[in-house]
């Protein structure tokens, strides 16, 4: 059996599954039972300073995003920091900590950007016994108006400043939660490194808006007729999430820095893709939200099982594999061919490829009287929309040819080698190829 523990930046937990800062972490209940569920640790939800307590809304506070069969692709939240007393967080804290020694308690931390704010709360937070800390640098609505959060976030030398103050002040690890919105994801990655963070989290959630009433003409979620910009999460904002991990993988400025992956994280191979752009573990949110705590345990088992079937008896087999094989568009293999070929027992004749192809496309799909659909290989580019539109699995596939060769089905030859630029058909002054 694969082993799935995990050793992130030296904090131990029975497996890399981890619950984000967010509502499931919020109290002490919640944690309890997410741990007798299997998860491997939690970060719990952001605690803010001593003072005036925070005062979330009375009302909505999460917006939707659906597919047509109404599963949950996203969710919009304008909810902040916790609402609960600082010492009562920290009391519980301990309570878990010392009740669940084997597990990962990461406490999240939002306070004014003040040296002394930072110093006055890290002694509690480690009193705790808590394993670590993540640095709310990341949160987009409500906080970031305080001059905390995302506006932290968006100021590497901020983020640098405060993470030395963190690395003075407390003696355990310190994770840095990044913001999304921002342009280069790797300039507040390396201030995080600069300033000595042992690892970064990503992605703390998209600034959003995710609908409009038409009636109300309010934003949703409605506060008595008015809306406001929250954080937007779950499975839609994953490609984005493992795009900015994969940056800071490969960034120079970046590389080797720890990374725990959050976004949009719902099965087994969502979390093991992420590993495999080089995170040490994963965070999860909205899966929980949707679907209950259990849903760790078809996590677990579904990452152990793919474990067994490539031979992978741990984590740091895996972890990183993919970030060699990312690179920028530029460095791609221009002689690579590949045709889309359509399986005839599996077509069950709905036309979508055809019709995708033939208006939006390269018309590289004919249909026949009997609609038959067969592909055109002189006019096709594989550019994979007929993959993506097709709803019956494996159905189309692309077939990588060699440059040149002559193409088996048709007789024809290939498309000829444009490794020169000088006959590419992208170049509009090049030669006509033979």
């Amino acid at each position: 059996m694969a082993d799935l523990t995990s050793n992130f930046i030296g904090i131990k937990s029975p497996n890399p599954f981890w619950l984000a800062s967010a509502p499931p972490t919020d109290k002490e209940y919640n944690v309890r039972r997410a741990f007798e569920a299997g998860w491997g640790g939690v970060v719990w939800k952001t605690l803010g300073s001593e003072g005036p307590p925070v005062v979330n809304v009375n009302g909505p506070r999460y917006g939707a995003i659906y597919g047509a069969d109404r599963r949950l692709l996203g969710l919009n939240n304008i909810e902040l920091i916790t609402d609960r007393d600082l010492f009562t967080n920290l009391e519980e804290i301990k309570r878990v900590k010392a009740d669940y020694p084997d597990r990962a308690v990461i406490v999240s931390i939002m306070v004014p950007c003040e040296e002394a704010a930072w110093k006055a709360i890290l002694p509690l937070v480690e009193d705790t016994g808590a394993d670590g800390i993540e640095l709310n640098f990341g949160c987009p609505h409500g906080m970031s108006e305080r001059g905390m959060g995302a506006a932290v976030g968006q100021v590497p030398e901020y983020i640098e400043m405060v993470t030395r103050w963190c690395k003075q002040y407390y003696s355990k690890p310190v994770i840095v939660k990044l913001t999304p919105n921002i342009t280069d994801i790797t300039k507040p990655a390396a201030a995080a490194k600069r300033g000595g963070a042992d690892a970064v989290s990503l992605i703390n959630t998209i600034n959003s808006i995710t609908s409009v009433n038409l009636d109300s003409m309010s934003p949703e979620p409605s506060i008595d007729g008015r809306g406001s910009h929250g954080g937007y999460c779950g499975p839609a904002v994953k490609p984005i999430a493992m795009s900015m991990v994969s940056e800071i993988s490969r960034g120079d400025d970046t590389c080797g820095i720890a990374i725990s992956g959050i976004g949009g994280i719902t099965t087994w191979r969502d979390a093991a893709e992420f590993m495999t752009l080089g995170c040490g573990n994963v965070q999860v949110c909205t899966a929980a939200m949707t679907y209950g705590f259990k849903i760790v345990q078809e996590m677990i088992s579904g990452l152990s099982e793919w474990m067994d079937s490539k031979g992978h008896t741990s984590i740091d087999d895996f972890c990183g594999a993919a970030v060699p094989n990312v690179t920028d568009w530029n460095q791609l293999n221009l002689n690579y061919i590949a045709k889309a070929k359509i399986d005839q027992d599996l077509c069950i004749s709905c036309g979508r490829c055809f019709a995708a192809c033939e208006d939006t496309s390269h018309q590289a799909i004919a249909m026949s009287e009997d609609r038959t659909f067969t592909v055109i290989d002189e006019e096709c580019v594989a550019c994979n929309l007929c993959v993506n539109v097709c709803p019956v699995e494996a159905c189309i596939t692309m077939e990588a040819m060699t440059p040149g060769a002559t193409d088996p089905r048709t007789g024809k030859v290939v498309q000829p080698d444009y490794a020169n630029w000088t006959t590419h058909p992208n170049n509009p002054g090049a030669t006509a190829a033979e």
